[in-house]
C-alpha cells in the first residue's frame, strides 16, 4: 500500500512537532527527563522522516518493532523520574531489562509467541505509565489539568505500538490496509497531545 499525499503531510506534521518539542518544548527539567524526552521525540522524528522517504515499506524493516519500543520506554522513564522519585531506580531497571528482552526475543530465530508476549508486556507497562501518570498528577493538582493530554497521547502510542507489533508477527489485530490507513493520523494526534500536554501542563 502506497502512502498518499495526505499521509505524507500528516507524517511531516508529526515530525515537525517532534522537532519543535526537542528544540523548544523541553526545558527547566533535570538531566534524566531531558535526555529521556529528547531520545523519545528524536526517535519519533527519525521514524517520521523514514516513513516520508521510504513510505510504508519502512514498517517492514525487522528493526521497526525494536526501535518503536524506544519511544514509550523513554517517555515513560522521563515521566516517572519527574513525578515518582521513589520509583526511579526500579523503572530504570525495567526500561533496560524490557528493551533488552525485546532485542533478544526479536533477534532469536524461532521465538514462537514469546516475542509477541514480551512486546505486549513492555509496551503495556510503558503505555499504562504514560497514560495514567499524567492524568493522576493533573487530577491531584500537582500539574495543570492540560497535562492530562500527555496521558491521552500515551493511550494512542500504546495502541499504535500494539498494532505495529501484531502486524509484524503476521497476526494483526486489524487488516494491514486499515492499520496503514490510520497510522499517519494516529501518529499526528498522539504527537499533538504530547506537545500540548507538555506545553500547557
Amino acid at each position: 500500500m502506497k502512502m498518499t499525499l495526505l499521509d505524507r503531510f500528516l507524517v511531516l506534521a508529526t515530525g515537525l512537532l517532534a522537532a519543535y518539542q526537542i528544540v523548544v518544548g523541553i526545558d527547566n527539567l533535570s538531566t534524566v527527563p531531558i535526555l529521556a524526552y529528547t531520545i523519545s521525540f528524536g526517535v519519533l522524528l527519525v521514524a517520521g522522516l523514514l516513513l516520508i522517504i521510504l513510505g510504508f515499506d519502512a514498517l517492514e524493516s525487522p528493526v521497526v518493532v525494536v526501535v518503536s519500543t524506544v519511544i514509550p520506554l523513554s517517555l515513560a522513564l522521563g515521566l516517572v523520574w519527574e513525578h515518582l522519585p521513589a520509583l526511579r531506580t526500579p523503572y530504570v531497571l525495567f526500561t533496560m531489562v524490557g528493551f533488552a528482552a525485546v532485542i533478544v526475543t526479536r533477534s532469536a530465530p524461532g521465538g514462537g509467541r514469546l516475542p509477541t508476549v514480551v512486546i505486549a508486556i513492555v509496551h503495556g507497562i510503558a503505555g499504562l505509565t504514560i497514560f495514567l501518570l499524567p492524568i493522576l498528577t493533573a487530577l491531584r493538582g500537582e500539574t495543570r489539568l492540560a497535562f492530562a493530554l500527555v496521558g491521552i497521547g500515551g493511550a494512542l502510542i500504546g495502541l499504535g505500538g500494539l498494532l505495529l507489533s501484531f502486524l509484524k508477527t503476521g497476526r494483526p489485530i486489524l487488516s494491514r490496509e486499515t492499520i496503514l490507513k490510520v497510522m499517519p493520523g494516529l501518529l499526528l494526534l498522539m504527537t499533538i497531545c504530547f506537545v500540548a500536554g507538555f506545553k500547557f501542563g
